[in-house]
């Protein structure tokens, strides 16, 4: 459904002919399949520019476009507003006449956000046009975020709203409650926080008696202080009205997605909504480029393995699979393996569920099941496509392995996800699935397994010699570790206390060759696969990350938990 921006850029197409009723619905279907705004739909298929946008909203409204270029805003203009307010409605003031304040929106079309701020400030307010990015910018720059504690917010809500739960039968006072200016600084100061402490994931879990909020780091779940249980309700409205949500409906689960600007860096939120026993559970899932690095150098990946990879990966025809568990890092190796091999003379298509990164020059599908849209039938099309190189999200079954091998026996290299445990195992897996073991032989280039290690932090690491017993669950001898020595974090304010920093991966890749083919159709065990792989050179996951404990940079706790 359009939200009065897009019915406005609706209304302007059809009655300026711009494009036909067939191509606009089109844009409607896309708007709704990939989560961008209708907005950026329109500009993508070129049916009007930015400026041409702008000129369009300035036309309607009898306004004017405002440059934030020309000249600074007055201190005392901008304080004519709070800053809690402009962010909740995405406006800034910009100069006053008498009793008349004006005002630059990210969504000038919205004639709510008048009739709101004139009863707000007690002026008449006339909408100015601007480039959404140079409200953004403006908002970053007159009203920077100051870093409340999660503790002070509580406490400040608490106090204003008491500790008793509210039933919020008629929709309109949920969304007011929502909309409170202290919900929408309490949902800003997690997200700041959970960002600013490079979150992959923020959890709002309610329970029968608590509210609780946690985010994950490094792959571990910590818990932030935990708010009244009565706030439950109106934070996650807030959360499902930020990424578009239908905040009445309560017991199917929904996904959005949330772009915003945190401290200036464009943050991409996917949200996921779960009916429990005790009302919605919500998982943010945080996409920042500027924490990852779509790079095969920063993955952390041993040299003589990286130097393998960027053989196969610039092979012509194949298929490589990258395995490990949820949130082993397959998704970004895969990614950083895409930008290497995207040059100007090749096509590449991908199919994901859903698309994380958007990476210029690729052609990325997001996959839908409920419209039909499957990895298998996404495969099929893009056979028609004429690309030079694929990613499927996940092989799932029978048919979509057979066409991703029907695709590489013609020409085409392909990268895939499996969720096995090594790499060895994957063969076994695939044959499972019914897969011929001589069409695996054909088309199988590489295995990639893999797994994400907390980092020892660097500014509170410690060193120590190893003990027997810690020797013996590595499996490896005093002597082998020669003069090094383990380290261990004891925590610092650098890493939350907990004496890791940041992850790298450990991985076991497993090449094809002959003998192995020759395994393969004997349809051999994964042991006896695993075993000749070895003997050609492959390191294991455990091997690969008992030389990261030697080389300091992690745990042995680390390796055994993971391997």
């Amino acid at each position: 459904m359009l939200d009065a921006e897009g019915q406005a850029l609706k209304d302007i197409l059809l009655t300026e002919g711009i494009c036909t009723a067939e191509q606009l619905q089109e844009a409607e279907d896309e708007h709704e399949r990939s989560g961008k705004s209708f907005r950026e739909v329109i500009i993508n298929y070129g049916f009007l520019t930015e400026p041409e946008i702008l000129q369009h909203f300035a036309a309607s409204l009898g306004t004017e476009i405002y440059d934030f270029k020309r000249e600074d805003i007055p201190r005392q203009i901008i304080e004519l507003l709070d800053s809690e307010t402009a962010r909740a409605y995405g406006v800034i003031p910009v100069s006053q006449e008498g009793n008349c304040l004006k005002v630059v929106a990210k969504n000038p079309m919205n004639y709510q956000i008048v009739e709101e701020l004139q009863f707000i400030l007690g002026l008449e307010v006339q909408m100015l046009a601007a480039e959404p990015n140079q409200v953004d910018t403006a908002i970053e720059k007159y009203y920077p975020v100051t870093v409340a504690s999660v503790h002070d917010v509580i406490s400040e809500m608490t106090e204003s709203s008491g500790a008793e739960e509210q039933d919020y039968d008629d929709i309109t006072d949920l969304e007011n409650a929502a909309n409170e200016a202290p919900i929408v600084r309490f949902v800003e100061v997690v997200l700041y926080q959970a960002i600013k402490d490079q979150a992959s994931d923020i959890h709002f879990e309610p329970f029968e008696k608590s509210f609780r909020i946690r985010y994950r780091v490094d792959g571990t779940l910590y818990e932030m202080p935990p708010p009244p249980r009565s706030l439950a309700v109106p934070v996650i409205s807030r959360v499902k009205i930020m990424s578009g949500l239908n905040i009445a409906e309560r017991r199917l689960p929904q996904d959005g997605r949330i772009q915003l600007k945190i401290g200036g860096k464009p943050i991409d939120l996917r949200v996921s909504t779960l009916p429990t026993s005790y009302g919605e559970s919500v998982v943010l899932r945080i996409l920042d480029r500027t924490v990852v690095n779509l790079d095969l150098d920063s993955l952390g990946i041993n040299s003589d393995v990286l130097a393998k990879l960027r053989d196969i990966i610039h092979l012509p025809n194949g298929i490589l699979l990258v395995t490990g568990p949820t949130g082993s890092g397959k998704t970004t190796t895969l990614y950083s393996a895409l930008q290497e091999v995207n040059r100007i003379e090749d096509k590449l298509l991908t199919a994901e569920d859903p698309v994380e990164y958007d990476i210029e020059g690729i052609i990325q599908l997001p996959i839908n099941e409920s419209f039909g849209m499957t990895f298998h039938r996404a495969l099929r099309a893009f056979l028609r496509q004429d690309p030079d190189r694929i990613m499927i999200g996940e092989i799932r079954d029978l048919e979509t392995a057979e066409i991703a091998i029907e695709s590489s026996l013609t020409g085409h290299f392909v990268f895939s996800t499996l969720h096995t445990n090594d790499a060895a195992g994957t063969i076994t897996r695939l044959v499972d699935m019914g897969v011929e073991p001589f069409l695996l032989c054909s088309s199988i280039v590489g295995v990639l397994s893999q797994r994400l290690i907390r980092k020892v932090c660097k500014n509170c690491r410690v060193a120590y010699d190893p003990t027997d017993e810690e020797l013996e669950r590595l499996g490896i001898s005093r002597e082998e570790t020669g003069d090094r020595k383990f380290y261990y974090g004891k925590g610092c304010a650098n890493c939350n206390e907990t004496g890791y920093r940041g992850r790298k991966s450990i991985c076991e890749l497993l090449s094809m060759s002959p003998e192995l083919m020759e395994l393969i159709l004997k349809n051999a065990p994964t042991i006896n696969i695993r075993q000749k792989a070895r003997t050609q050179g492959m390191v294991t996951l455990r091997e690969d990350g008992i030389q990261s404990v030697l080389n300091g940079l992690t745990t042995v706790d680390e390796i055994l938990r993971y391997t």
